[in-house]
């Protein structure tokens, strides 16, 4: 099975894909998870440092193939799953969607693909573009991160505009959206009402996520030496499950940009009041009268 988690910028797509990869691994599947870009920091949570990534190998290797074996590049994290960051090229130079298109080139040439139950790719796009989207070309599912806000959920409605082309030439399907660190998720119904998708979880306002990514450790690392943390540790194996048990999944209906804004500003712009009920003395009073 082949996932990849999309969402905007800083939503904390790679703190849920380690957390998600550690569940999948708990519930007994070899994972590999596949950083997909040029920070190459997705893997941190999983192995506490920034590894090597395939275009620091390749460049070592003076961009020799057949010289790269799995060891040079395939590294393993926390739980017993294994990691891969892409890497990218300097900024302002290159295109870093296609340094995903040769990593995942290398790894069907090491025959890594057929070594695992479950590969993640973790990628970087907030408006898809065309190297970004390469992942979908392989996945399975996609998952979308999200928090209860405007950005993130403009960022949503673009990446499953980018399932809904991707689905035209294999069975791709979204597996649904994962709210992250939200107290409410009022907008997020409300966006699910215009483009109907599964919400697989919402996890809440909880700051030891936050402090996860600034530990380079897991939630589920975490919680060894803090057990209270384990109910945190549900919300990602309850993803786990509903993962593997495939899933019908959607072929979204993406909304156009404009009809978006007025939807969610709408939400902000004419709240709908709440109902008004009434105390038991002044339903008595009625009665009265």
């Amino acid at each position: 099975m082949k996932l990849a988690v999309y969402g905007k910028g800083g939503i904390g797509k790679s703190t849920t894909s380690c957390n998600i990869s550690v569940a999948l691994a708990r519930r007994g599947k070899k994972v590999l998870q596949i950083g997909c870009d040029p920070k190459h920091d997705s893997t941190f949570t999983l192995t506490g440092f920034l590894i090597p990534t395939i275009i620091d190998t390749l460049q070592a290797k003076d961009y020799h193939y057949e010289d790269v074996w799995p060891e040079d590049v395939i590294y393993k994290g926390y739980g017993g799953v294994d990691c891969v960051e892409a890497g990218g090229p300097p900024a302002g130079a290159g295109c870093g969607g296609y340094v995903v298109g040769e990593t995942v080139k290398l790894l069907k040439e090491l025959n890594a693909f057929d070594e695992y139950d479950v590969i993640l790719f973790d990628v970087l796009g907030d408006v898809v573009c065309g190297g970004f989207a390469a992942p979908l070309n392989y996945a399975d599912y996609c998952l979308i991160v999200t928090d209860n806000g405007f950005d993130a959920l403009f960022a949503a409605n673009r990446i499953a505009a980018s399932v809904r082309e991707k689905a035209r030439t294999h069975p791709l399907r979204l597996a649904g959206l994962i709210g992250n660190r939200t107290s409410k998720r009022d907008l997020i119904e409300k966006y699910i009402e215009a483009v109907p998708m599964p919400v697989l979880e919402v996890l809440p306002l909880i700051e030891d996520i936050r402090v996860s990514r600034v530990k380079g450790k897991t939630l589920f690392e975490m919680a060894e030496s803090d057990p209270s943390l384990s109910y945190v540790c549900d919300y990602y194996l309850n993803i786990a499950d509903q993962i593997l048990a495939r899933p019908e999944g959607v072929v979204p209906n993406d909304t156009p940009d404009r009809d978006l804004f007025a939807l969610l500003s709408d939400f902000y712009l004419n709240p709908v009041p709440p109902k008004q009920t009434q105390t038991a003395d002044e339903e008595l009073d009625l009665m009265m009268v």
